[in-house]
């Protein structure tokens, strides 16, 4: 949604197809760039009408509804001043760079961190690029500022969509490695627990009863003394789904301070969490592309004295 000094209004017909949806998922559903909390808080707002009329979040529309609703105004981008940091990229065509994202780095800026993210970074390294999607350009999806890896980020807004659907259809295989706390009798499995935000702490997430639902496969690749290296592919993509999920079954994330800190033999500065590989299909050709990336030097590390017998 590019930037505007005056309220947009839109009519949405509702189609056969979303007969029984809820409101405030039809508009997320259907309107670039809005999720489903802002759908919400536009509803309470009341500034949502189905068939003339003020409607609730939680109202279900029917095929033939009409609705109508007002976007305010919509700010100028925060300050996206190009700012070089040495992020490798590990793919690049005409719609799509894939960055290898180090640990620390924030996706794009946000409350308290509003410079030294990867969209400062793209300013500087393709500072051609249009500025689509407000503050966040051309980012298709995220990852937590300590989680290191694959990355993509379209070029073009007609890229940018053709990505985000194969995201939203789940299309896409999300693969990531990562060092957890204890020690597994099994050598695969699958979590299919909901999440949603934490009602104690606001700032976590954590496993809610009418959460998102969230599904992790997991499978063993090395058992150590105490943790176990886990290849892990999600399904889902919630906010710190594996993290979550890995303390929700009593195994979380070696170093993860926010989820089950526990002490661990090598020092480690962040969560072992990389994210290791994808899949999805491009742009221009629609043909798939599968990239896979190594070990980031500090998590090698933390593997090379474990196998060395080092932190027994």
């Amino acid at each position: 949604m590019t930037s505007t000094s005056e309220s947009v209004h839109i009519q949405l017909a509702v189609a056969e197809a979303e007969d029984g949806a809820r409101l405030d998922r039809l508009i997320a559903d259907r309107v670039a760039e809005m999720s489903r909390s802002s759908a919400q808080q536009l509803v309470k707002t009341g500034e949502v009408l189905v068939n003339g009329e003020v409607a609730r979040p939680a109202t279900r529309v029917r095929s033939g509804d009409h609705v109508a609703l007002s976007l305010p105004p919509v700010p100028p981008p925060s300050d996206l001043a190009p700012e070089y940091m040495p992020v490798p990229i590990v793919y690049e065509d005409d719609d799509v760079i894939v960055f290898d994202k180090p640990p620390g780095l924030v996706t794009h800026p946000a409350p308290g961190h509003e410079r030294g993210t990867l969209v400062n970074a793209l300013r500087a390294l393709r500072p051609d690029l249009p500025l689509i999607a407000d503050d966040r350009p051309g980012i298709v999806h995220r990852l937590d500022k300590d989680t290191s890896g694959l990355i993509v980020v379209a070029k073009n807004e007609p890229a940018r969509l053709f990505l985000l659907r194969q995201w939203q259809r789940r299309d896409v295989v999300k693969r990531y490695s990562a060092l957890v706390h204890g020690e597994f009798s099994e050598d695969e499995g699958t979590i299919d627990a909901p999440i949603a935000r934490d009602p104690n702490n606001r700032k976590r997430m954590a496993i809610v009863a009418g959460g998102r639902r969230a599904v992790t496969h997991f499978r063993v690749r090395q058992r150590f003394p105490g943790s176990t290296l886990l290849d892990v592919e999600i399904e889902t993509g919630r906010t710190h789904q594996i993290r979550v999920h890995m303390l929700f079954i009593g195994h979380p994330v070696v170093g993860d301070k926010t989820y089950g800190a526990r002490p661990f033999p090598v020092p480690l500065s962040r969560q072992f969490l990389h994210a290791s590989g994808l899949r999805f299909n491009l742009p221009e050709s629609g043909s798939p592309i599968e990239l896979d990336l190594p070990l980031p030097e500090d998590l090698q590390a933390v593997l090379d004295e474990l196998r060395s017998g080092g932190a027994s």
